[in-house]
């Protein structure tokens, strides 16, 4: 791993959210997109050394949704920064670590994302990123 990418936060409305980051923390918002193959418009934050991420689902069969449901608004999950992901993949595989994803998929701003299983590490979710060129 690189470093770390950005931390994910789960919300109900980023709408309703975003003023605790914008104003009362005084952080910037860089952009809102919605990333379609998660069902959820993500805002981007930055915070200096490490970018925020507000997910919100669109659609309630979406992860975030559920996430939600279960444990309420919060820290989603944390992603680092690689610069193969399907490499780094496939080496996690070899070494025995539970993968959500053993292939890469499309992810926000073009990049390449996969998700390490919470069951490999203790209850944390991990997001892998790959900006260096789109998804293959």
């Amino acid at each position: 791993m690189e470093k770390v990418d950005h931390i994910g936060i789960a919300v109900k409305s980023i709408e309703e959210a975003l003023p605790y980051y914008t104003e009362s923390l005084g952080l910037k918002l860089l952009h809102i997109e919605d990333v379609p193959s998660e069902k959820v418009r993500v805002a981007f934050i930055d915070s200096g050394n490490v970018t925020l991420e507000l997910l919100q689902p669109i659609d309630e069969t979406s992860t975030i949704h559920s996430f939600i449901e279960k444990k309420g608004e919060g820290i989603h999950h944390i992603a680092f920064g690689v610069s193969d992901i399907q490499e780094r993949l496939d080496e996690l595989k070899t070494k025995g670590v539970q993968l959500i994803h053993e292939k890469a998929k499309a992810g926000a701003h073009g990049a390449q994302v996969a998700f390490i299983h919470p069951k490999a590490s203790r209850g944390v979710l991990y997001e892998l990123v790959d900006k260096t060129g789109g998804v293959k």
